[in-house]
């Protein structure tokens, strides 16, 4: 039995034996895999410790950080001011809006408006300069819609920052008024006999 068993061992395994013992062993990774070689590329230590005989430490996993899920309260508690100002805020631009519409109204008819002006005053006269009445009086209304605009965008941006804004509407109005009251000045002036019946009313 055991000469049988010799004999069964190919004549060529004794051969492909010993060229396996005869092979030179691996020094530079070109028996390794590919994500062996991409791992000793990235990290040079493994290499360095492989060559020397010990066993690489892992590569340590960096801990996934959690995202921090912000409160539903307070992104918008961010996005508020005072209760008090939001409510004082508002009241001056719903006022400031209904005044600027009104106004602009007016303006658009400039002659009426002038002479509405003038009864204020108790003079009774008649606006003639149509043409610089009509055009300062458009460039007026202008300026008080878009002062307006830009008095509500501004208040607007910094209630959602949870600022104090309810002196934005104030100095927006005063701007504005200053701006389009020079408009109206200068269509006053432009009609010289309206303006001698204003300023003869004036007590000495």
């Amino acid at each position: 039995m055991s000469d049988g068993a010799e004999r069964s061992v190919a004549p060529g395994d004794d051969a492909r034996a010993s060229d396996v013992e005869a092979r030179p062993r691996p020094q530079y990774g070109e028996y390794a895999t590919p994500e062996e070689q991409r791992a000793r590329i990235q990290r040079p230590e493994v290499t360095e410790a492989l060559e020397a005989g010990v066993a690489p430490q892992p590569e340590p996993v960096a801990p996934v950080a959690e995202k921090a899920i912000p409160s539903a309260g307070a992104g918008r508690m961010g996005l508020r001011g005072p209760l008090w100002d939001r409510i004082l805020t508002g009241g001056l631009l719903a006022y400031g809006l209904v005044s600027t519409v009104s106004t602009i109204v007016q303006l658009l008819d400039f002659p009426t408006y002038a002479e509405t002006a003038a009864k204020i005053l108790g003079v009774d006269a008649s606006y003639t300069n149509l043409s610089a009445g009509y055009l300062w009086g458009a460039v007026a209304a202008f300026i008080y819609g878009i002062g307006w605009l830009l008095t509500a965008v501004l208040t607007w941006r910094r209630l959602r920052r949870g600022r104090v804004a309810f002196w934005i509407p104030l100095a927006g109005f005063v701007v504005t008024a200053l701006l389009a009251g020079l408009c109206v000045t200068l269509a006053l002036v432009g009609d010289q006999q309206f303006m001698t019946a204003i300023i003869g009313s004036v007590p000495n």
